[in-house]
């Protein structure tokens, strides 16, 4: 993956470090796939931070503009939505200590979705109405309130304003106002051909086609430079750092293997502890809601065994 960026955002409080795992490693337990991890590409600073350092992902739909440091647009299928790992293999090979999505308030209002329970109380508390909100005209509370206050948001009217305001954002010089120009411009352009090749707008075109994206994830194709669909916004994208994905070894009695590859009397491992994200029931891709069913099946085995060996 390359060299991780100076600055990242993190997904857990700082106690979540994978100490136990070193313990129960020093005292002779076995590691696998310790150099496999769970990052995200699209993390924002929390304006209203639970611990130091915390990270938001965007679960984003797919019509936003990604751009790089230096406003290059991402090339497919480095897409908002599409393969995160291949993502951040590109990001961080490239070395870009964070990237850009440019997109307006239609599409944030429709295609931006906040990872945490805090910021999806209508969900969390099982509010009905709160949550029909989501299909109404107006931009959730909790994406509001980043807008209004999030640090990695730049809100403005005119395209010149906004390529002023990510330019002081950063303050490091890297950004290219003409570039930028030009890939939205282009990006509008290819939107208005219906037989066009571009990539992304196939893509969404094509997600919009399935009624639940349609009413609730994809917003309709449209300018990102139109007037009505406004104000125009930048986001800030930082390395999200979530996870290890290896852990400790273990049999198929769910039993932790020693260095030797010999069972730990009485030592057993079940869930992702056991390290089985990093390459083992669904390989490093996985997605994340395969992960649970590998919890209880590991759980379910672990339980069994243990029982049987009392």
């Amino acid at each position: 993956l390359g060299e991780p960026p100076a600055f990242m955002v993190a997904g857990v409080p700082a106690h979540v470090d994978g100490q136990l795992q070193q313990t129960v490693h020093a005292q002779g337990a076995n590691l696998i796939n310790p150099d496999r991890m769970w990052h995200y590409t699209e993390g924002l600073r929390n304006w209203n931070p639970i611990w130091q350092g915390h990270g938001i992902r965007v679960l984003p739909g797919p019509s936003s503009l990604w751009l790089s440091p230096g406003g290059e647009r991402l090339p497919y299928p480095h897409a908002p939505g599409f393969d995160t790992l291949g993502t951040l293999t590109h990001i961080t090979t490239q070395g870009w200590p964070y990237t850009w999505f440019v997109l307006n308030r239609a599409v944030i209002k429709k295609e931006f979705t906040l990872s945490g329970s805090e910021q999806n109380l209508d969900l969390t508390e099982r509010d009905i109405r709160a949550t029909l909100g989501r299909v109404g005209s107006r931009v959730s509370p909790s994406v509001q309130a980043f807008m209004d206050k999030g640090e990695d948001f730049v809100v403005r009217d005119t395209l010149d304003e906004l390529l002023r305001g990510m330019a002081d954002l950063t303050g490091d010089g890297l950004l290219d106002p003409e570039q930028v120009r030009r890939e939205i411009h282009a990006r509008d352009a290819a939107l208005a051909n219906p037989f066009g090749k571009d990539p992304q707008i196939t893509a969404l075109r094509g997600a919009r086609a399935y009624l639940g994206d349609r009413l609730v994830r994809v917003v309709k194709p449209g300018p990102l430079l139109d007037p009505q669909s406004g104000p125009l916004i930048a986001v800030k994208l930082n390395i999200l750092t979530r996870k290890t994905l290896g852990g400790l070894e273990t049999d198929l009695s769910a039993r932790v293997l020693g260095h030797g590859g010999q069972p730990i009397p009485g030592l057993y491992a079940a869930g992702e502890v056991a390290g089985f994200g990093g390459g083992g029931l669904h390989g490093y891709r996985a997605l994340e809601g395969t992960f649970l069913g590998g919890c209880l099946f590991s759980g379910r085995i672990a339980g069994r065994a243990a029982a049987g060996a009392v």
